[in-house]
Formats: structure tokens, sequence, C-alpha cells
């Protein structure tokens, strides 16, 4: 679960860089987008593995539904928007963060054991 814990926070770090310079009006660079999502991609798949394959539950079970929402969002920012050169729209990058936030506090919560 560490390693999945690990994958999220980096892409979460990268992801965060990325939202800063769209609140600043600037156009994230498309090499910290792919980061992002390759990392952010790769922790799902592992985590959707250990929710089904490995019968993890509770709070693992919460973060991945929040994960996926996340991950829809993240796929519409960067298909529906940032391939197309268009701006990001603040709410629905906010929005993806806040999801996103919300699911690795659940997963850390878990492995924690705090809940």
């Amino acid at each position: 679960m560490w390693l999945i814990i690990g994958l999220f926070a980096v892409a979460a770090v990268v992801g965060l860089t990325m939202a800063i310079a769209a609140f600043q009006g600037k156009f994230p660079p498309v090499p910290s987008a792919i980061l992002h999502g390759v990392l952010a991609a790769t922790a799902l798949v592992l985590l959707l593995i250990a929710v089904l394959m490995k019968g993890a539950g509770g709070a693992a079970l919460w973060a991945l539904g929040c994960f996926l929402l996340a991950a829809i969002g993240g796929f519409t920012l960067a298909f529906g928007f940032h391939a197309r050169k268009k701006p990001l729209p603040p709410g629905f990058v906010a929005g993806h963060a806040l999801i996103a936030v919300v699911g690795f506090l659940l997963l850390l919560a878990g492995a924690l054991k705090l809940i």
C-alpha cells in the first residue's frame, strides 16, 4: 500500500505545480501533465488490484472511488482542454484536486489504521 501512496504523493506534487501554473493563467507544461497522468494512473491500477484481487476494503475502497472520480476529471482536463490548448477552468482544476486529496487522505488514514 505504501508504494501506491508514494506514487499518488509524487503525482500530487506534480499536479500542484500544474495547478499553480493554471491559476496564474499559464499553460501547464505537457511533460508535467504526462508525468502526472502516468504516475496517477499507475497508482490507480495498483489500488484497483489491491481492492479487487487482494480484498482491501474500508478506506481503500472509498479512496478508490474518489480516485476514479478524480481520474475522470483528469481525463476531461487533459483531453478536453490541455490537448486542445484551451485554458484549464480553475473550478474544474480545484474540483479535480479536491477529490484526489480526499482520496489520498482516506488511503493514508487507512494505511495508518486511523480509520
